[in-house]
This record gives structure tokens, sequence and C-alpha cells, in this order.
């Protein structure tokens, strides 16, 4: 590995075993999961909100399924008899007596819905979110309910009973199936996806630059306008500010920008040719990133949020690249190095004391990001593939225990974790084109969020 080298090379492989999706390590990650089965009837609106429930059906029922927390019960599956509010229930009315020998046989009366009619066959459902929507005070009013089906009473059955307010419009009808949604997460512990965003790099402009979308792909925006290759971006944790490494001046330099108003922010540049793949501490006031400050070999540094206070955290005759420092502590930084031959990911406090090699050796390792419990990362690895397959693996840090997560579907990179810890983001080149995808933490539920141009290296940010 020569001290040019940014992209570092990919070699040969042989192929490994690799731990299935479905273990421990990945139940813990999830481990707000399994809660049952939920069922979600189209709810209705009155009048003039009706015209906005296609939009509200189907952002309910996409925050519920995209949560990975329960099972979907099919709608078709569904009673005809829908209830809209609590007062639609009603218990099972005792069986008629049989009529007397001779007399016509009484008409069955007509049941209305009960917790049973979605608690036993055919929906098997555990819990049931229903309501309706009105037009008040020139606002759309959801008046939404969520019950757990399997108690016996109303008394104890209902878990939400709330009133959701906002314009009315699509727009509104999708801020209030969010805010639903995530009340009915918040109930098990987890939490809602929506208002974070997705930092990513897009050439659909003609040049590399910096985009942002919202959490399911839609709301994609042009960030930066520099013409030039803008790449690799890091998010502050309280999500205000992006680092990124830019060619605009000819050699890769850092560049910060705020994420609200979309101007660049002071940003002292070392005299170097390199430097690149900036990332925030927990506290937001400093950054670590890769620099050839020292001449020589790209090495990781340490300084504040605004180039300043220089530290040298690596010193080695190998290049060290994509520091990552862990969210929860701040005190340990995972980064790729080729001191030990090809690529690998390793561990080193935040000082540069304490160095471990995570990865075995094998392949090519690259791209590591922190979970939010600091002690589980998400990485590329070629283990066990052809040069260049570049797959999604997961580790448990003080195991070394890992986990794949794709599988022979494109080449697939830079992985990062949604806020919520359930969710990831990473990039794939399936067919001609790269675009970024999301997927739940064992694999499963991959959604394309993007499909014009190129896109890579999404950073997941609150």
């Amino acid at each position: 590995m020569t001290k040019k080298t940014f992209i570092l090379p990919l070699l040969v492989l042989a192929a490994v075993a690799i731990v299935p999706a479905q273990n421990k390590m990945v139940v813990d990650i999830l481990k707000a999961g399994g809660k049952g089965t939920i069922a979600i009837p189209d709810f209705r609106g009155a009048a003039d909100a009706q015209q906005y429930m296609g939009t509200f059906n189907s952002v309910l029922w996409s925050e519920i399924e995209g949560s990975g927390l329960f099972n979907m019960a099919p709608k078709t599956l569904y009673p005809l008899t829908v209830p809209q509010t609590p007062q639609d229930f009603k218990p099972p009315q005792p069986q008629a007596q049989p009529a007397r020998r001779g007399a016509p046989s009484p008409a069955p009366a007509a049941q209305a819905p009960w917790l049973t009619d979605w608690s036993g066959p055919p929906v098997n459902a555990t819990y049931l979110a229903f309501g309706y929507t009105a037009v008040k005070d020139n606002q759309l009013v959801l008046f939404g309910w969520f019950y757990n089906v399997t108690q016996n009473d109303i008394s104890n059955a209902q878990a939400i009973g709330k009133l959701y307010f906002a314009s009315i419009d699509d727009k509104g009808a999708r801020k209030i199936a969010q805010e639903f949604a995530a009340d009915i997460l918040k109930t098990f512990g987890a939490s809602s996806l929506a208002g974070t965003k997705i930092v990513f790099v897009s050439q659909r402009s003609g040049t590399k630059e910096i985009w942002t979308m919202d959490y399911d792909g839609s709301n994609q925006k042009q960030l930066t306008s520099y013409r030039s290759i803008s790449t690799m971006p890091g998010v502050s944790p309280d999500g205000t500010k992006v680092a990124f490494t830019s060619f605009v001046r000819g050699t890769p330099e850092i560049l910060l920008h705020s994420l609200e108003t979309g101007r660049r922010l002071p940003f002292y540049n070392q005299n170097a040719s390199m430097n690149a793949q900036v990332d925030f501490t927990p506290d937001g006031k400093s950054v670590v990133f890769s620099s050839t400050a020292a001449g020589g070999y790209a090495q990781i540094y340490r300084a504040n949020i605004n180039g300043s206070g220089l530290q040298r955290l690596t010193n080695v005759r190998a290049v060290e690249v994509e520091p990552k420092v862990n969210p929860k502590t701040g005190n340990e930084v995972v980064f790729v190095s080729g001191r030990s031959g090809p690529q690998q990911i390793f561990k080193m406090s935040i000082d540069g004391a304490d160095v471990q090699q995570l990865t075995p050796g094998e392949g090519q390792a690259s791209n590591p990001a922190w979970h939010p419990d600091g002690q589980h990362i998400a990485f590329a690895w070629t283990r066990g593939f052809e040069p260049g397959n570049f797959n999604i693996f997961i580790m448990d840090v003080a195991t070394r225990e890992v986990v794949q997560l794709t599988h022979g579907a494109g080449r697939n990179e830079n992985p990062t974790w949604a806020p919520d810890g359930r969710h990831l983001v990473f990039s794939s080149r399936r067919g001609s084109s790269t675009q970024i995808y999301s997927m739940l933490a064992d694999g499963t539920d991959v959604k394309p969020l993007t499909t014009q141009g190129q896109n890579t290296m999404p950073v997941w940010s609150k």
C-alpha cells in the first residue's frame, strides 16, 4: 500500500462461513420487536376530510410496517364492520331462544363490532388502530385510538385515545398519520423516524454534490453547488451541521456547512495534500478526520470543530482513514487501516492509545459506523466473495461476532444507522447505477430511497 493510496485496492478473498442473520445479536438490536400482530383498517374522513384519506392511510400503514415491530394483519381478513369510535364496540348479545314449534324462526340480530372480531380468527390480531378524520375550525382533525383487542373488556383495551391536528391538505394528512404512528411506537419503547434526515452524495446535477432527503426518500434537495466534487459527508450529533470533503480548490479539503441555513461555516484546513472524511464527537465540539498534514501516509487526527487545536492520533507507515467516534461514550474511535496488509477495521481510544484490530484480516473491510448503543458497528466487507463485491455486516465490538445482512445483491457499501438503532441506510450498485436503500437491522425490509442519477455515501441524522 503506497502513501498515495486514497481509496484502498481490492484483493482476492477466501470464502468463509457467515453467522446467520437471525441470531442473538440481531435479536438484541431489534429488542423492541416481536410485539404481535396489528390490524390497521382504512380510516374514513367526514365530508371534506375524505379526499385526504388515501395519503393518511398509506402513510400510517407504511410507518407501522416499516418499524419492524409488528406482524401486519392483511386487510383482506378484516371484518366488514369496522369501528370508528369506541362507542361502536358492543358486547356480543346472548343467543336468542329457539322459536316454538310451528312459529317462524326469528331473524338473527346484527352484531356490532367487538374485540373478538379482531383478536379471533381469521384476523388473529393483538392490536387494532382505528378512528376517523374530520375538518373542524379550519383544521384537519384525527380522532385516533389504539386498542389491545386481546383484553376482555373495553375499559382495559385502550392504550391510546387522542386528537391530532394539521393543515387541510395532503401534507397535513401525512403529518397526523406520522404523529399517530409515533405514539403507537412509543407505547412499545420504540421511536419514529419521522422528522429525521439522510444526507448523501448525488451526481444527478452533473457533479458530486451534497444532498438531503427525508427518512423515507421524499423531499430530496441539493445542499451544495460547488460544481466540483463534494463527497464523504459527516453530520453533527444534533443534526445541524455537515462536514464533507471538497475538491473545489484541487486537493481534498474539509468544508463545514449549516444544515439549517445551507451556509458555509469556518473550518481551518491544515496545509496538506489531503484533509478528508470527518466525523464529530458526541458533544459536537470536536472532529476526527484523515489527513496528510505530517506528509507521507494519511493518518488520523483530532481537532476543534473549526479545525484548530490539531492533535495527531495515529503514526504508522500505512494509510489510516474513515475515523468514527463512539456516539455513546466519545472515548473510542473505529477506523480503516492498511497497517496489517489489506484494509481492515481497527479500534483505538480517543487519544490514539490501545489500538486493536477488529476484523480478522480476510478480504477488505471499510466504512465502519457505530450503532447508537456504542456496542455494535456496521461495515462493508468483501469477506467470502469475489473481488469488489462488498456486502453489509454488523459486529458486536466486544465479542467480534459478525452477522451478514446483504447477500450477493450488488455492491453494498457505506452503511450508517438510523437514530432508532433499528434501521440502516446504505448504498448499493445493482445494475448500471448506485442508489441508496434502507433496511432493518436483520437485513429485511429493503427499500430503495433514490432512483435518479448516482447516489452514494448516505448518513442518517436527527
